[in-house]
C-alpha cells in the first residue's frame, strides 16, 4: 500500500518538450481540481500514507480532510525540490487553511509533515487513529461542519496589503540557503503567491517564474534526475544487490537489525550511535572510559530533543543509547561498527578482539574513511566477514552511507548492509574497497586545490565564495575545517603519498589547530560557527579551478570501477559531498559544459 497519492507521475514532466506540453499538464490538473472544489455537495479526502505533490493538491481541493495518525502518513508539496512549483492549486489553497507563514514554509522547503502536524496547522480537519477513520469520515460528510477559518491576526498574512511584507521575510530566508540563479523555483513561488494569489496559470509562459518555463530549465531537469538517483539508492536497501545486479526480495524478518554496537565515542562514532538510537534501535556505545562517553551522550541528548520535540520520546531515545565501557553489547549485537581513529594497527587489533566475542551472524563493519578493507581484515580469522559502513560528518545531516566491499567480502553482506542503512533512513551506495572509496577520493583533490589557493595568498573567504557561486552548499575551506584538518591530511596522504600537502594545512595540523572540533583551523570556531571576513572580489576562473580536480577524479573513479556506473558517481558526489544538485553531479556537469570525453555515457538516471 503506497498510501493516498504519492504525487504526479514524474515521467510526464520528463516528457515535456514544448511550452504547450507544460501548459497542458498544468491546465489539466488545475481545471480538474477547480471543478472538484466547486461541486455543491460535501467532498472529503481520507488520507493515510503518502499524500504528496498533486496528491495533497487533490486533498486541498476537497471540502474536508481527515488524516490518519499512522507513522506512514506524510503530507507535503515537494515540487520545489524538483525545480518546479505546485501547479494544481496548492499555492492558492494551502495558505487559506494555515495562514501564509506555515504554508510558505512547506512550499519553499518541500518538507513533509506528519498527521498530527497537519491537524495542528489546519490542513486537516481531523486526525484520528486507523480504527475509527471510516466512521469519522462518514460522520463528517453527514454533518457537514462549517469551514475552519484562519484566526486573527494570522489571517492578516493573507491580506493583499500585507503579502509583500510576508514574502519579503520569506525571501530573506530563502536567499540564506539558495541563490536565485541556482534555484529559481522558491523565488517563483513567492512571486506567484504575492502577485497572483497562487494562480500558476496567471503568468505568461515566457515569464521566468512560470511553470512552463521552469519545467524546461536545466535546473529542473537535473533536479528530477537527482530524484531518480535518490530513488535508485533507496532501492539498494529494498531488494537489489547492486554489485551483481541480482534482484532479491529480502523478506526475512530476521534481517531487520535490532541491536547495534558502536566502538569509539568520538564525533563520528558517537553520532552514528545517536542516529541509530533516534531511528528506534537499541545501541551500546563503547569507549575506554566513561569520561570519553560523556560528550557523545550529551550530543545525543541534544539531537533527540531537537529532532523529536517531545520530552517523553526524547527520553525513550536516550534510554535506547547505552554507555558500555566494558563492551558487553558486542555479544548481543546484530551490527558492530568500528569508529575509532584512523590508525591501521589499532583497527586490526580491535577487530581481532571483536571477532572472538561477536555472534557468528553479526555484521562486522568499519567506518574507516579511507583505509582499504583488505588491509584492516588481515587480523581476522575470516576476513570475508568484514564490510565498510562509511558515514559522513555531520551524521544527522548527511544522507549517504558508502557500503564498502572488499575483495573477499561475502556477497550476502551487501544486501544485509543495505537493508540496515535503509532501516536507519540513510541512502546506501555500494563501492569497491580502494583508497578513499568514492566520496573522499573525489573530494580530496577539490579540498587540496582550495588549500593550495590559500597557500598562494587567496583569502579562505574568497576561495569559499568562489565555490558557493558555483553552487556548492558550503565552501571547501569551511568544509575542511568541519571534517577535521587531521583527517584531510591523512586522507590526502593515503590517496597520493608522493604529493606535497598544502603548507598551511601542515602548519595548522602540526599546531593542533584541526578545525571546528578544536575551535580553530583556517577559521576561528570559538562561537560555534566559522568567523569570516568579507570575501572580496573573486578572481575570474577560480571556481573552475576548484571544480576541475573534482571532475577529473570522478572520471578516474568511474574508469577504475569504484562504483557500477556514471550515475552512481554523480549520486555519490551529490549525496556524499553536497556537489551542487542543480548541476546534476560532476559527470553530468562535465558533459553539459562540453568537457566530457567522448566515451562518457551519462544517462538520465534509472527509475527505481
Amino acid at each position: 500500500d503506497s498510501g493516498f497519492i504519492a504525487g504526479a507521475d514524474i515521467q510526464e514532466f520528463e516528457g515535456v518538450k514544448t511550452v504547450d506540453d507544460a501548459l497542458a499538464i498544468v491546465r489539466r490538473g488545475w481545471d480538474a481540481f477547480d471543478e472538484l472544489a466547486a461541486v455543491p455537495y460535501p467532498t472529503l479526502a481520507l488520507v493515510r500514507g503518502f499524500c504528496l505533490g498533486g496528491g495533497l493538491e487533490l486533498a486541498l481541493a476537497c471540502r474536508y480532510r481527515v488524516v490518519v495518525d499512522d507513522p506512514g502518513t506524510r503530507l507535503g508539496l515537494p515540487e520545489v525540490m524538483l525545480g518546479i512549483v505546485p501547479g494544481w492549486g496548492g499555492m492558492r489553497r494551502l495558505p487559506r487553511l494555515t495562514g501564509a507563514p506555515a504554508a510558505l514554509d512547506l512550499l519553499l522547503t518541500g518538507r513533509t509533515i506528519d498527521a498530527r502536524r497537519a491537524k495542528k496547522l489546519g490542513i486537516a480537519d481531523e486526525c484520528v487513529p486507523p480504527r475509527i477513520m471510516m466512521n469519522t469520515a462518514r460522520g463528517m460528510l453527514l454533518t457537514a461542519p462549517p469551514h475552519r477559518r484562519v484566526p486573527f491576526p494570522l489571517s492578516l498574512t493573507l491580506n493583499p496589503l500585507f503579502r509583500p511584507l510576508v514574502a519579503a521575510q520569506a525571501r530573506k530566508q530563502v536567499a540564506a540557503r539558495a541563490r536565485r540563479e541556482h534555484y529559481p523555483a522558491p523565488y517563483a513561488i513567492l512571486d506567484i503567491w504575492v502577485k497572483h494569489d497562487g494562480d500558476a496559470l496567471a503568468l505568461p509562459a515566457s515569464d521566468p517564474a512560470s511553470i512552463a518555463h521552469l519545467i524546461q530549465t536545466p535546473t529542473a531537469m537535473n533536479l528530477i534526475r537527482v530524484f531518480r538517483l535518490q530513488e535508485r539508492l533507496k532501492s539498494f536497501g529494498r531488494e537489489t544487490d547492486a554489485l551483481t545486479h541480482r534482484t532479491e526480495l529480502l523478506r526475512d524478518l530476521h534481517s531487520a537489525t535490532r541491536h547495534v554496537h558502536v566502538v569509539g565515542a568520538g564525533t563520528m562514532g558517537g553520532d552514528i550511535a545517536a542516529w541509530c538510537a533516534l531511528r528506534g534501535l537499541t545501541v551500546t556505545l563503547q569507549d575506554q572510559t566513561a569520561e570519553r562517553l560523556k560528550p557523545a551522550m550529551q550530543r545525543a541528548a541534544k539531537l533527540f530533543a531537537d529532532r523529536l520535540k517531545d520530552p517523553r520520546r526524547a527520553r525513550d531515545a536516550l534510554d535506547r543509547l547505552i554507555p558500555d565501557v566494558a563492551g558487553d553489547g558486542v555479544a548481543r549485537a546484530d551490527v558492530i561498527i568500528e569508529a575509532i581513529f584512523e590508525d591501521l594497527d589499532a583497527k586490526r587489533t580491535l577487530f581481532a578482539a571483536l571477532e572472538g566475542k561477536a555472534r557468528p551472524d553479526a555484521l562486522l563493519a568499519t567506518n574507516t574513511s579511507s583505509i582499504p578493507l583488505e588491509q584492516i581484515g588481515t587480523s581476522l580469522k575470516d576476513p570475508a566477514r568484514l564490510i565498510g559502513l562509511h558515514f559522513f560528518n555531520p551524521v544527522p545531516r548527511m544522507m549517504l552511507v558508502e557500503i564498502v566491499v572488499g575483495a573477499s567480502t561475502r556477497g550476502d553482506l551487501v544486501p544485509r548492509a543495505s537493508v540496515f542503512v535503509r532501516q536507519i533512513d540513510k541512502l546506501s551506495l555500494p563501492v569497491k574497497s580502494a583508497p578513499g572509496f568514492l566520496v573522499n577520493r573525489v573530494l580530496a583533490p577539490y579540498l587540496m586545490e582550495a588549500m593550495r589557493c590559500v597557500d598562494e595568498g587567496i583569502a579562505p573567504e574568497t576561495v569559499d565564495e568562489a565555490a558557493l557561486a558555483f553552487g556548492m552548499p558550503v565552501g571547501p575551506i569551511e568544509l575542511a575545517d568541519t571534517v577535521g584538518l587531521d583527517i584531510c591530511l591523512a586522507v590526502g596522504k593515503m590517496l597520493d603519498q608522493d604529493a606535497q600537502p598544502p603548507k598551511k594545512l601542515s602548519e595548522l595540523t602540526a599546531a593542533g589547530h584541526l578545525g571546528r572540533k578544536t575551535k580553530r583551523g583556517f577559521y576561528d570556531w570559538s562561537s560555534g560557527k566559522a568567523a569570516k571576513s568579507s570575501s572580496g572580489i573573486v578572481p575570474p576562473g577560480l571556481g573552475d579551478r576548484l571544480i576541475q580536480p573534482f571532475v577529473a577524479e570522478a572520471r578516474s573513479a568511474l574508469a577504475d570501477g569504484i562504483v557500477a556506473d556514471a550515475d552512481l558517481v554523480d549520486a555519490g558526489a551529490i549525496f556524499g559531498t553536497g556537489f551542487a544538485p542543480f548541476r546534476g553531479g560532476p559527470l553530468r556537469y562535465a558533459a553539459s559544459s562540453g568537457s566530457a570525453p567522448p566515451s562518457a555515457s551519462i544517462g538520465p538516471g534509472r527509475p527505481a
